[in-house]
């Protein structure tokens, strides 16, 4: 695949426009200057940070240095300073990007380019002569993260290169672009010429969907996590989409009967993906989990196995290696990447049931959170819940549980809570062996989501 910029067919990026809380460009207006105006051509071949804090100035300088930086590692707002270094060092950065908002610590070797809010009119030379490597970085909270090898071939290769037939389209999500996710809609949006609303650090949920709805937004996507949020804040009716799409982590059956309550006119689906192996697919039936006949079944050039109880995926979509590591291949020598996501065969139906990292061991039974999670959010009063473990000295562990109610705890009386607390124990109790179910049940006013999205777990 050549460049991004050179993938874009003219007649349908003439059309296309990016939005997010601070206004909007067009990529009519970016064909025709820049927004990284004379350092554009400084950066050839060099590797680049792209470190913007708003979501806008990365796009469009996503869209400027492919095939002609060497390099681009996508960094998120969240990295300390130590972590940016230790990227900044590994990449072996000559450059950081960066916006007019506040700006983040980078080190002091590094070139500081700054993206203009609109771009320059200016006669820009494009010509791609680089296959820029793409570096996204793992989503892990503690330590340095992993820098993941792809290129624009192995992002987009099977990507619709057409707009929706049935009109126009306009691509939202509460992803950053940086993250796998986000990205996959980023470029989806952009190969096919259609508008994109890009959500912003710190940005309420109202005020984004109320952006979204302005926009037009037909198309929407985000994790499981986002759409509980969205649903609590009583916004998600602000939208009328017409695709509705979940993806990072696991989709439960509660979720997505609630989403088709809200939505009822939209195609709800929820896909597996990961930053070393890919999307792998997408279910489309409105059923947690997927179909048995995915695996073993090669579909799209793609091929789907259980090993050890995980989920392995071999495709054309797979990194290239990790960058750095002692250790860089991404797949084994077999060509499939183990992404570490336990599931389970019931009735001829796969179920996620968490992290191979994730397991909580009760007196030498293994207990998934997810698991327990899925019992209790099937219960209409709870929003959300996170299962964990708490230390015991006679089985090691125990599992504890917090709760986000529908309504809030404080609304209801003691007796009330009291009883709730026992009816969701209990519903634990008939669904789970003894040792899944929970020794205590918090209710919680909130439940943290990392940058990605996703439920903060303990030793994530």
């Amino acid at each position: 695949m050549t460049s991004l910029w050179d993938s874009l067919a003219p007649s349908r990026a003439a059309a296309a426009t990016l939005h997010d809380r601070s206004g909007s460009v067009s990529l009519s207006d970016l064909a025709a200057g820049s927004t990284l105006a004379g350092a554009l051509e400084s950066l050839r071949g060099s590797s680049v940070l792209i470190a913007a804090v708003e979501q806008l100035p990365a796009a469009m300088a996503l869209l400027e240095l492919d095939g002609v930086a060497r390099r681009m590692v996508l960094c998120t707002p969240d990295l300390n300073p130590r972590q940016l270094t230790a990227v900044a060092a590994t990449a072996q950065a000559a450059a950081v990007v960066l916006d007019s908002a506040p700006a983040v610590d980078s080190p002091a070797a590094l070139t500081q380019c700054l993206v203009t809010p609109r771009p320059i009119p200016a006669a820009i030379r494009r010509r791609s002569s680089e296959i820029t490597e793409w570096i996204l970085l793992t989503s892990g909270t503690t330590g340095a993260p992993k820098l993941v090898v792809h290129t624009l071939s192995s992002l987009a290769g099977t990507l619709p290169r057409e707009p929706a037939a049935r009109g126009r389209s306009v691509w939202s999500t509460f992803y950053d672009i940086r993250r796998y996710g986000g990205l996959q809609i980023y470029l989806r949006a952009m190969l096919s010429g259609t508008s994109l609303v890009l959500s912003s650090p710190g940005e309420s949920t109202r005020d984004f969907f109320t952006r979204a709805a302005a926009a037009g937004v037909t198309h929407i996507s985000g994790t499981p996590s986002h759409w509980r949020r969205a649903l609590m804040s009583g916004d998600a009716a602000l939208l009328t989409p017409e695709y509705v799409r979940l993806s990072g982590e696991v989709a439960d059956q509660s979720l997505l009967d609630n989403l088709r309550v809200v939505y009822p006119q939209a195609r709800i689906a929820h896909a597996f993906a990961s930053t070393e192996a890919g999307v792998a697919f997408e279910v489309n039936d409105g059923i947690a989990g997927f179909p048995a006949g995915f695996i073993n079944n090669a579909h799209g050039n793609i091929d789907l196995k259980i090993e050890d109880g995980t989920l392995r995926i071999r495709s054309s979509r797979n990194a290239a290696r990790y960058l750095g590591a002692a250790r860089n291949v991404v797949a084994s020598d077999d060509g499939y990447v183990d992404t570490g996501d336990m599931v389970e065969l019931v009735e001829g139906r796969y179920y996620f049931r968490g992290r191979k990292g994730g397991i909580i061991n009760v007196g030498g039974f293994k207990v998934y959170p997810e698991e327990v999670e899925s019992v209790l959010n099937a219960d209409p009063r709870v929003r959300m819940s996170l299962v964990r473990a708490r230390r015991n000295p006679i089985t090691g562990a125990v599992v504890v549980a917090d709760v986000v109610l529908a309504e809030p705890a404080n609304a209801a009386g003691p007796d009330t809570t009291d009883r709730l607390k026992i009816e969701l124990l209990d519903a634990c109790r008939r669904t789970l062996p003894a040792h899944k179910v929970p020794a205590m049940l918090h209710f919680v006013p909130a439940l943290e989501l990392n940058a990605a999205g996703k439920l903060v777990r303990p030793n994530a």
